[in-house]
């Protein structure tokens, strides 16, 4: 990073599963955090603490990233509040509906682009914004969290949500290319089955389990079976490292 001072890195969705190990293990790493969240205070505060703990600050912002205002909100209060970002790690995520495309309600599959894709190109838009050293940031570095879905298409579970992580994979190939004069690296991170959740929320709270047979390594991820991959993305050893993402996913 340019300047002097902690890393400051958002994290969407930072304060349960995928995205609180994330959080953790960034703080672990020396990073300041600033965690958003949607709706569970509970979760927040508990995260907020264990940052403390570990010595660094944290703030906890409740936002919906999947609007405009939302993100504006979020990234409006983390620059009031630390001066600066160096990292933005796009977590936030949904699947909402496990099933065949044919009977996904068009209202569930406009929400789960919102969330997965809108959301996180507008943090990204928003982020290169507050970082780039043509306009005065200190650079920085943007993870955006994939899925093995986006290879593997979901057939009769969620091609709505492997099409948008998708999206999200073309999104950090094209960005990294646009924004790597401006000191900005950018990656992604493609989880497979991870236990949190993310399952229940759709539906289908016994997925991991039912699926675990088909990965390689024989058992569903757990959240901090990512966490590793992508504080490594932050960094020195990572430095040549953008417009990549890598699969965690046990083999599929």
């Amino acid at each position: 990073m340019n300047g002097i001072g902690a890393q400051v890195t958002l994290v969407t969705g930072g304060t349960r599963g995928i995205g609180a190990a994330i959080s953790l293990e960034l703080a672990r790493a020396g990073h300041d955090i600033v965690a958003s969240f949607h709706s569970d205070d509970g979760a927040a505060e508990a995260l907020r603490a264990h940052v403390l703990e570990l010595g660094r600050r944290c703030l906890t912002v409740r936002a919906d990233v999947a609007t405009a205002a939302g993100v504006e909100q979020l990234f409006d209060a983390a620059l009031d509040e630390f001066g600066y970002l160096t990292g933005l790690v796009n977590n936030a995520g949904a699947t909402m509906h496990v099933g065949a495309l044919a009977g996904t309600p068009a209202e569930v599959i406009r929400s789960v682009i919102d969330v997965n894709l809108t959301g996180t190109i507008l943090c990204a838009r928003r982020a290169v914004q507050a970082m780039s050293t043509e306009s005065g940031g200190r650079g920085g570095t943007i993870v955006n969290i994939s899925s093995a879905a986006a290879t593997l298409g979901s057939a009769g579970e969620y091609v709505h949500y492997a099409a948008a992580k998708a999206g999200v994979d073309a999104l950090t190939l094209g960005l990294a290319r646009e924004v790597a004069a401006a000191g900005i690296r950018v990656n992604g991170v493609a989880p497979g089955t991870i236990r949190t959740g993310i399952h229940a929320a759709a539906g289908d709270p016994g997925r991991p389990d039912r699926v675990a047979a088909r990965v390689p390594l024989g058992r569903a991820g757990e959240p901090e079976d990512i966490a590793p991959t992508v504080a490594y993305l932050f960094t020195p050893a990572a430095a040549y490292i953008t417009g990549t993402t890598i699969r965690v996913a046990g083999g599929l």
